[in-house]
């Protein structure tokens, strides 16, 4: 057996959790004297143990060098971009710099994840909460979710006063041209934010977090709001944050099956909470609303067994958002958008400048998302572990 293949659980290694939910099997907390007394992981005492788990690299040395080489490219790959076309030193909401602008953070994802698989030496990029069944039609499900999760929100806002629509914006082939073009747009922005904290963080985290390291990485983003950040709506992430405590703070406790899994999606929801304080335009909601959608995505990688769905669904959403209703996204109206939309009233309803998003509208529409998931894809996520827990106590 590969020393690397769980050792702490063989019997159950042919029902592994990652093919039904899409997490990786819960990595064994060693000490140095477990290492030494099983014969299969013996290699790994002294300083090796340091790096090196039952499961490969250590997951906090994997996203250390993740995110240092994700930086890395990241910075490289910008310089080159600005040299090459000086424009993007000014940046515009227009589908040539988001192609520019978002294939930049996707080449350097890609890089970074492709290394670290390396590294790691028996991944691939698919492994990172990529595989599982169906994807084709967890994806496109995703993405007609994301539309019409967006369109209902629209609509209530409409219902509401709170919302007014105005010409149409586009006509003839610019209709399509600029429908294709922030297609990608947003198919990049999909890839890139559900790969970074859907996929790679929130799988590798999976593996080696537990409830104290949680809470200290959770910890550690509010106090840096605290001693940094003013306005821009960090209540938000001090929302989240307070609500994923009791509930990871209950499932360490009773040690129950996935707590890691969720451990792992309070920490992502709450740092990608925390990346939107930087965008202009947002206020609390929005931030909160951020967070949200994120733990949703994390509910539909359990669901569904990948990140897939959370794919489409991001770029539908946003897609929806800022091209076909043309409404403000973070503070922020595309150009070549094709209907045209503008707020009224007062901001709590409407949004404001940060758009729907910034709608308190918005978490019923994000809570609507939650239960489609689990009236859709529920019933199969229950059986599948049902089976898994017959199997491994036979």
């Amino acid at each position: 057996m590969d020393p690397l293949e769980n050792p702490i659980a063989p019997e159950i290694q042919p029902v592994p959790p990652a093919a039904l939910a899409g997490e990786a099997a819960p990595e064994a907390a060693l000490t140095p004297e477990d290492a030494v007394s099983d014969p299969e992981v013996a290699e790994y005492r002294g300083l090796r143990w340091i790096f090196i788990g039952s499961q490969g690299l250590r997951s906090g040395w994997s996203i250390s060098i993740f995110v240092m080489l994700l930086m890395l490219f990241s910075i490289g790959l910008s310089k080159a971009a600005v040299a090459l076309y000086p424009p993007l030193k000014k940046f515009d909401f227009s589908p040539i710099m988001g192609l520019i602008g978002e294939g930049i953070p996707f080449l350097s994802l890609l890089g970074a994840a492709a290394i670290v698989a390396l590294v790691e030496r028996r991944r691939s990029l698919l492994a990172f909460n990529l595989t599982g069944p169906r994807r084709a039609f967890h994806f496109f499900g995703g993405a007609a979710a994301g539309f019409a999760a967006l369109s209902a929100l629209v609509g209530a806002l409409v219902w509401g006063g709170w919302l007014h629509f105005g010409p149409i914006a586009l006509s003839g082939a610019g209709i399509f041209e600029f429908a294709g073009m922030w297609a990608a747009v947003f198919l990049l922005v999909g890839c890139v934010e559900e790969g970074v904290f859907r996929c790679y963080l929130q799988f590798t985290l999976t593996r080696g977090i537990n409830f104290w390291w949680a809470l200290g990485i959770v910890g550690a983003v509010c106090l840096d709001l605290l001693l940094r950040a003013k306005g821009n709506g960090v209540w938000g992430v001090y929302i989240v944050a307070l609500l994923g405590l009791v509930p990871c703070l209950w499932l360490h406790l009773k040690k129950a099956p996935g707590s890691r899994f969720w451990q792992a999606a309070w920490v992502t929801s709450t740092l990608f909470g925390f990346i939107h304080t930087t965008n202009n335009g947002e206020n609390w909601i929005g931030i909160f609303a951020a967070a949200a959608i994120g733990f949703v995505f994390c509910v539909s990688i359990w669901v569904t067994g990948s990140a897939w769905w959370a794919i489409g669904c991001h770029a539908s959403w946003d897609w929806a958002e800022s091209y076909f209703y043309g409404t403000a996204d973070s503070g922020l109206v595309a150009k070549g958008h094709y209907l045209t939309t503008t707020p009224a009233g007062n901001a709590l309803w409407s949004g404001g400048a940060d758009g729907p998003e910034g709608s308190l509208l918005v978490l019923g529409v994000i809570l609507l998302l939650l239960v489609a998931l689990f009236a859709i894809y529920g019933a199969g996520k229950a059986a599948a572990t049902a089976r898994e827990t017959k199997l491994a106590a036979e």
